[in-house]
């Protein structure tokens, strides 16, 4: 059965790849090296990997999406700014800031075991980590807000962070949730 699952994982990701893979055939504006397709694939199938190993072990559908939720904001944010970078350009040392965003969920998930309730507290923690990115940035950028330019770049900044931090919260809502869950159902099997 986990054998199946991995051969599963591998099977989406290859497919995945060649997406661009075919669109390079096609058109110059795609332009992935074979290090652009080693981390996409490594990052897309570690997701899937990390993925299955934790939820394979949920009962509750809440704590499933709940963890999806969650690997897939990260691998959108990992891969988002490797890619072009959020701040920025891709070479900008501050966008290094989002590991540590990503640093607090891990910390916080290994401190919660994975159980719910903890979980829910690792994801609020980390939108308030992802929030306090965009803030930072902005102590540190100090943006003139002259031009038309710079205030779209200032609210693209905001949008994207706060979309991260939006993620994170729903999944900690759905963390919650299973946590709920798990505390309703013993009793219910109590009663009856």
């Amino acid at each position: 059965m986990k054998n199946k699952n991995i051969i599963r994982i591998a099977i989406v990701t290859a497919f995945i790849l060649l997406i661009p893979f075919l669109a390079m055939q096609f058109t110059d504006e795609v332009d992935w090296s074979l290090f652009d397709f080693v981390a996409f694939g490594a990052l897309l199938f570690g997701s899937g990997l990390a993925y299955e190993l934790i939820a394979r072990k949920a009962g509750h559908r809440a704590y499933r999406a709940a963890i999806g939720v969650a690997l897939a904001a990260a691998f959108l944010l990992v891969w988002i700014n490797g890619a072009v970078g959020i701040i920025g350009n891709e070479d900008n040392p501050v966008k290094l800031m989002y590991f540590g965003v990503l640093g607090v969920g891990i910390i916080g998930a290994f401190i919660a075991r994975l159980r719910p309730r903890g979980m829910a507290r690792a994801l609020f923690a980390t939108a308030v980590a992802q929030a306090l990115v965009f803030m930072i940035a902005m102590i540190i950028a100090k943006p003139p807000f002259h031009s038309t330019k710079e205030i779209f770049e200032v609210l693209k900044l905001l949008t994207l962070n706060a979309f991260f931090a939006l993620l994170f919260i729903g999944s900690g809502l759905l963390f919650r949730r299973a946590g709920k869950m798990a505390r309703v159902e013993p009793k219910a099997c109590e009663a009856s």
